[in-house]
């Protein structure tokens, strides 16, 4: 009987300390992480997810794992947002101030993937991620899929899409990016390929909504999209099979009411061409098209379609023995977004539009 007593004392201690042991934390450094976008380990060794929707991804055990993320403007903020066993849940917002690691919650026990994008464009600043613990915490690669870099404007970004948090006209102006829902990585994801975004909210060929400068010939080679930045991208880290530009709404925008000179589509085009070129010296074996934009309604839409006819004419004619440039032209949408961009729900539709054209080129 002593001894029946002794064992089930012992018994207890046992069960006792084993369901207050700690779970084992592992941890992933930034120079660890696999990362797709335009990213880069900084001088304080943090990860920077510089452009929109730049991600990584690792994989944990349990039920939660610790982001460890901040933001150079101390009284600033910013936003992630995740996927969770393949699907989407939510942003989240990274204040300046932030000390304490980000906690994600898993709705169960077992083995998780989870993949961490960048809801925001490189203009918002970039997210620097320092490490991520978790139970068997280990980094994913991205997967061996055709790649397609998608250059825009806000409309690429994502931008003034989301009001399900904060509505139109209150909140600053990356409250509203939602850069997973953007109609790119939407195709991407319906079409099995990874994508980068290289886009720039108000930006166009040649001027941009409200100012002559900066264009995209002008920033698209620095690394983080900025007029002055001495940084240069290592165009040798990615070779996209498609090469997608959304360009000329802000070319042909009226501004913001002061006074602009008037649509030069000679200038348009040309300066197109050059920055088409300079696309091809980057990426040689891709294939460049070109897309025209939702926004643009009646006598402006043709002459940007056929403004985008005489690019695709001339840099065929230059390149006679590469594929030749597509072109995709968008039916006109009433957007539903904030300031009279597409909302999350009118990237689907223009997703929906361009899955056909994006497949078939996919197939060459």
């Amino acid at each position: 009987m002593k001894n029946s007593i002794l064992s089930t004392f012992i018994l207890f201690i046992f069960c006792s300390l084993h369901s207050h042991a700690k779970t084992k934390v592992d941890t992933i450094y930034a120079a660890d992480l696999q990362p797709i976008g335009r990213t880069l380990i900084n001088n304080q060794h943090n990860l920077a997810l510089i452009t929109s929707g730049a991600h990584f991804g690792f994989s944990f055990k349990g039920n939660e794992c610790a982001i460890y993320v901040s933001i150079a403007d101390a009284g600033g903020h910013n936003y992630l947002q995740y996927e969770l066993d393949g699907i989407y849940q939510k942003r989240i917002r990274v204040d300046g101030n932030l000390k304490e690691p980000i906690i994600i919650k898993a709705p169960n026990t077992g083995s998780h993937r989870i993949w961490i994008y960048k809801a925001t464009e490189a203009t918002s600043g970039a997210l620097l991620f320092s490490k991520v613990a978790g139970e068997g915490v280990k980094s994913l690669s991205a997967p061996k899929l055709p790649l397609i870099e998608f250059i825009g404007n806000s409309i690429t970004c994502g931008a003034a899409a989301d009001d399900s948090e904060i509505p139109c006209g209150t909140g600053d102006y990356q409250d509203h990016h939602n850069a997973y829902m953007a109609y790119g990585p939407r195709v991407a994801r319906a079409l099995n390929a990874n994508f980068i975004l290289s886009s720039v909210s108000g930006i166009g060929v040649y001027r941009t909504w409200n100012r002559d400068s900066p264009s995209m010939p002008l920033v698209y080679e620095n690394a983080n999209f900025q007029e002055k930045d001495s940084l240069k991208w290592d165009f040798k880290t990615y070779q996209p099979k498609i090469v997608s530009i959304a360009l000329g709404t802000n070319d042909m925008s009226n501004g913001d009411g002061s006074t602009r000179a008037p649509f030069d589509t000679i200038r348009f085009v040309n300066d197109y061409v050059k920055f088409v070129q300079l696309v091809k010296s980057k990426y040689p074996k891709a294939q460049i098209a070109l897309l025209s934009s939702p926004m643009i309604k009646g006598n402006s839409r043709e002459i940007l379609q056929r403004c985008l006819s005489r690019i695709k004419a001339t840099v065929d004619t230059t390149y006679l023995k590469d594929r030749p440039v597509a072109t995709f032209f968008f039916e006109p949408m009433e957007a539903h977004g904030c300031s009279g961009h597409p909302s999350v729900a009118d990237h689907q539709i223009l997703a929906e539009e361009l899955k056909p054209f994006f497949a078939g080129l996919l197939k060459q």
